[in-house]
Formats: C-alpha cells, structure tokens, sequence
C-alpha cells in the first residue's frame, strides 16, 4: 500500500458534523490564528474535556460538561462548535456556559465569528420571530421545508450573531449537517470580509499608482533618447511599488474569493423557499455579501491591470532604446562605408603610383640593359634589342597591374 493511502482515504471523515436530537443551543466559534495562542487552546480543550486524548492533528470530537463538542483546525483560524441541551427554565439566549466561556474571554481579542443557533421543535417554537427579539429578519424555509431559519444579522451586546432554526421534520444527522451549514456559511463570510479592510487601504496606493504610470507614459511620450536612463528608473520604482503591493494583498484577495465560493455553495445547499412575505435568507446574504467580494475581486483586477500598463510601457521604452541602438548602428555602417570609399580611391591612387615608379624603374634598366649590351659589342644595334625587350616590358606591366587588382578585389 502507498504510504499516503490511509491519510488521504481519512479525508473522507476529517470534518465530521455533530448529530443531535431535541432542543438545544450550537454555539460557534471562529478564533483567528496568531501564530502561538491556537496550539494552547487546543491543548486546554483538551484537559477541560470528559473524553481527553480524543483528539487528532486537525480535529476533535470532546464531550465538555456532558455535552458534544467539536474542534477544526484550519490553514488560518481554529473553529470551535459547542451542542448544549435546552435548559430546563427554557432561556432562549443564553450565555455561553462555563469553562469555555472562561477559555474565550481569554482569547476575546481572536474571536472573528461568534455565532449562537438556538435549536426548537416545531410545537416548542413561537408563532412569530420577534419573540426571538428580531428586527426585521430574513427566513426561509430549507431542507425542503423540514425547517425554517431565522435571523436578522445584528449583534448582541455580547457580539454574537442570533439564528434560530426551527425543526419541523429533521432527524439527527439531517439536523447536524443542516446546522453545519449555517455555522460554514456564517463563519467562511466573516472570514472573506477580512479582504475588505485591504481592498480599501490599497484603493489609495493604486489610484497613486495610476497617476504615476500616466505621468510616466506622457513623459515617454515627449521626451528625446537622453531622458531614457531616467524614464527606465521611474518604471523600475513604480514596478517595486506594484510587486509589494500585490504581494501582500493577494494571498488575502485569493482567500476572500475561495471563501466566498464556499459561502455561495453552503447557500445553495440549503435548498431554500419563501416564508410568506419575508426575505429569503440567502438573498439577503447574497445581496449584502457579494459587494464586499466584488470589491475585492475589482481590485485585484486593477493590480493585474496596473502591472500590463507598467509591462506595456517597458516594451515602448525597450522598443525606442532599440531603435535608437538601429539608427546608431546605420550611422556607424555608413561611415565604415565611406571610410571604404576612401580607402579604396587611395588603394586605387597608390596602384597608380606603384604602376609609374615600376615604369619608371624597368625604363631604367631597360636603358642600362641596352647600353650594357652597346658596351659589350652587341651585333644588334640599340634600336633593334629595345624593338625586341619592349613587348617584354610591357607584358610585366600588364601582369603587375593584373596582380594588384586581384589584390584590391580580396
């Protein structure tokens, strides 16, 4: 068997949902990871539950106070979700319960999504939702119409967010994966929203960014060959500004898009429909939700945007430095042309030359060739020897003059 087998097979159970009956209030828990506190919590669960060494690396299931308790480890945050009976008196919002209140009020400043469902049964519920203390809330009928949600999205004065899910139909495993829904959905938007807050810092930075590629197009535009050193400097500048910003704010802008997706999704699985006249839950998530991952999304766009007009402008410059490299080279060739001019009239002038002052050296010893033979008492006069060496003479000087211009054409 591969050795990654039996690991990748347990992704199948690595996120269970907690299955329940009956009334009861889900307590949700979303703490954000600081790189130290999460460890230790994990470990404190641990030692506060009835079942300890229960969990595993990424998960566990606990039993805390006799009741059913459940911890995800995530890639950035901790989530904690705690099932706890219906008290006896019938208090609608309870506060969370010791010992996990004491744990998270030490950890207060992590908490990203605090979220409490109160679970009733049909006959159990009121008619209406605000007895539950809602304003103006959204519902929907879901699972198809084994329950009906509530909430109106507004924060305690503790800061929890409310839901209520009425039971008309679910049993246990319908009921924990159906509540596992609506704690992902509100869990995974609080957790998309942290690209808000960059998207909005970065909104400045990018609008400077944009004057600045403008100014630096307008100045390539007008500016001569010189100004090319420091054209290609303001560029370099800008794209180091670009590269930090967009290293920081897209592992952040990626998240927000993968948790919005799963957010859509959790929605889509609730299988909604109207109740009466309220708004659907998922519209209303949906309608307030999807600005902020627009938002981000849009400004990712005008990172990938800013960085192909810096691209673009580099190749304009690349380019002119080219052209401007093309023209040196015309200029140079056609000086090398002309010195080769030159050189050949020269050639031309010194083979003249060399001609004249070889005519003139075999006339010279042509004459001291004949006056040698005078001296010697030729039989032939000087006449008749000069009729006989001339064609001679004027073969050499033809083979001469051949012999330099196949020199000149190598």
């Amino acid at each position: 068997m591969h050795p990654l087998r039996a690991s990748l097979h347990d992704e199948l159970h690595a996120r269970p949902s907690l299955y329940f009956d009956g009334p009861a209030h889900v307590y949700h828990f979303a703490l954000l990871d600081d790189g130290q506190s999460l460890e230790a919590i994990v470990r404190r669960l641990d030692e506060l539950a009835d079942n300890p060494g229960r969990g595993v690396l990424r998960h566990g299931l606990l039993r805390i106070a006799g009741c059913a308790f459940k911890w995800e480890r995530h890639s950035e945050f901790l989530s904690l979700t705690w099932v706890v009976p219906l008290a006896a008196d019938g208090t609608r919002w309870a506060e969370v319960p010791q010992p996990l209140r004491g744990l998270l009020d030490a950890h207060r400043e992590l908490i990203i999504d605090a979220l409490v469902i109160l679970v009733e049964n049909q006959q159990d519920a009121a008619q209406a939702p605000a007895g539950y203390g809602f304003k103006d809330p959204a519902g929907s009928h879901i699972g198809g119409g084994d329950a009906t949600v509530w909430g109106d999205f507004r924060l305690s004065a503790q800061g929890y967010n409310r839901l209520l899910l009425v039971n008309r139909g679910l049993n246990a495993y319908r009921l924990g994966r159906m509540v596992r829904r609506l704690v992902e959905i509100e869990t995974y938007r609080m957790l998309a929203c942290l690209g808000l807050p960059t998207a909005q810092e970065l909104g400045n930075t990018l609008q400077e960014l944009d004057r600045e590629l403008i100014r630096l197009a307008e100045r390539n535009a007008e500016a001569d060959n010189d100004q090319a050193k420091a054209l290609l400097d303001g560029l370099t500048a800008l794209s180091a500004r670009l590269m930090r910003c967009s290293a920081t704010s897209r592992p952040r802008f990626s998240a927000t898009a993968a948790y919005a997706q799963i957010v859509f999704e959790r929605i889509a699985e609730l299988r909604e429909s109207h109740v009466g006249e309220h708004q659907r839950l998922g519209i209303f998530l949906e309608r307030r939700f999807k600005p902020s991952v627009r938002y981000c999304a849009a400004t990712e766009q005008r990172l990938d945007r800013l960085a192909h007009g810096i691209a673009n402008l580099g190749e304009l410059l690349q380019a002119k430095a080219q052209v401007e490299v093309e023209e040196q080279n015309s200029k140079i060739l056609e000086s090398l042309n002309a010195r080769t001019h030159t050189q050949l009239k020269i050639q031309k002038a010194v083979e003249g030359f060399s001609l004249i002052a070889i005519s003139y050296y075999l006339i010279g010893l042509l004459k001291m060739t004949l006056e040698g033979l005078g001296a010697l008492g030729s039989p032939l006069s000087g006449k008749v020897l000069f009729a006989l060496l001339a064609p001679l003479f004027l073969l050499t000087l033809l083979l001469l003059a051949r012999r330099l211009k196949q020199a000149a054409r190598h």
